[in-house]
């Protein structure tokens, strides 16, 4: 009986690993991959979706399972992993030998740093879709950066990753996207998202002629786009020009307010513009920080460091809800004296 056992298991042994060979085989002739997905926000979801398009019309990806954190506040790829029905995983893993059932690891803004031994669990390592053109713009806010620094040109980067720091790999590939001068961030993130889709997925269809072909960085072209810090929106009046301010709304937009102080008060700017036509002023009779409110537009005009004013919308004051330009106007600014409207040039 023992032996009649023995026999069924090794027949069912053998039979399990023949079915797994052709199944290898057969991935290996249509040269599929397995591919374990890292992200977290909307700028990684169209990563996912392009992929998982792919895998579903049996293209170049055969298997496809993520990995996110599920601690985050807005996380849309946890909603569309569970309608699409992908094995999903929290991060830190639980599991340390996953990435051994995977061919290629793939990190579109997750925001956390890779271990070294998960890199090399994989058989073609892991591949980041970074948002600009590297090696400028390394680091966690790139897109922010470049709209912030009045760029006319940034772009998306796919990359190998090594372990230990961020953004440094060998480029797979590069693509250009244009910043219009009037772009808020919200457009251009979702404009470069896609960019960084379509890109990740003509490297992983083609991943062999790319890996052939890697271009190292060049650090020492390297430019910085460090994490949003407390500071980043506030409005130095003394120090910037009209178009510099313009261009800090721009980079911020959707995501935080400006930020300034009139007296005591903090004050949030919500809605801004800027007229590149505008005419300078008398900086000795307009101080940059001066504020004056227009009763023909309905707004405040703010002075800046060229003699220059951008125009304010919305704003609030104080911890209190936004408020029109009319309205602070009315309610606020016109009880104070004319020395006193003055922003904070500190």
């Amino acid at each position: 009986m023992k032996v009649l056992l023995n026999m069924c298991r090794h027949v069912f042994e053998y039979r399990r690993k023949l079915i797994q060979c052709r199944y290898a085989s057969s991935r290996a002739e249509k040269n599929q991959l397995r591919i374990l997905f890292f992200g977290t926000d909307s700028f990684s979801l169209p990563s996912l979706k392009i992929i998982n398009e792919n895998r579903k019309s049996g293209l170049s990806v055969s298997d496809l399972e993520v990995v996110t954190s599920f601690k985050a506040k807005k996380n849309p790829l946890k909603e569309y992993t569970k309608q699409e029905r992908l094995a999903l995983h929290d991060w830190p893993l639980r599991r340390t030998d996953l990435s051994r059932y995977f061919d290629l690891g793939v990190v579109v803004s997750f925001g956390h740093l890779i271990p070294e031994p998960l890199i090399s669990a994989f058989r073609l390592g892991m591949l980041n879709v970074h948002a600009s053109l590297l090696p400028k713009l390394r680091g966690a806010a790139p897109i922010v950066h470049a709209i912030r620094n009045g760029d006319s040109e940034t772009g998306v980067t796919v990359m190998k990753i090594k372990p230990k720091h961020f953004d440094v790999g060998e480029v797979l590939d590069q693509r250009k996207v244009s910043i219009s001068r009037d772009v808020l961030m919200p457009e251009l993130h979702c404009q470069m998202a896609q960019v960084g889709a379509s890109a990740l997925m003509h490297c992983i269809a083609n991943l062999d002629h790319y890996y052939a072909n890697l271009k190292e960085q060049n650090s020492c072209d390297a430019t910085y786009a460090p994490k949003i810090d407390a500071h980043f929106a506030d409005i130095r009046w003394t120090e910037m020009d009209a178009l510099q301010v313009y261009n800090l709304w721009r980079s911020l937009y959707s995501y935080k307010p400006l930020t300034t102080r009139l007296g005591q008060e903090l004050v949030k700017i919500f809605e801004l513009s800027f007229d590149p036509g505008s005419k300078e002023v008398d900086a000795q009779k307009q101080p940059p920080g001066l504020i004056r409110y227009c009763w023909k537009r309905k707004l405040l005009t703010v002075c800046c460091r060229d003699g220059r004013c951008v125009s304010v919308q919305q704003l609030a004051i104080g911890g209190k809800k936004a408020v029109t330009a009319q309205e602070f106007y009315n309610g606020y600014l016109s009880k104070k004296d004319p020395s006193e409207r003055l922003f904070d040039t500190g």
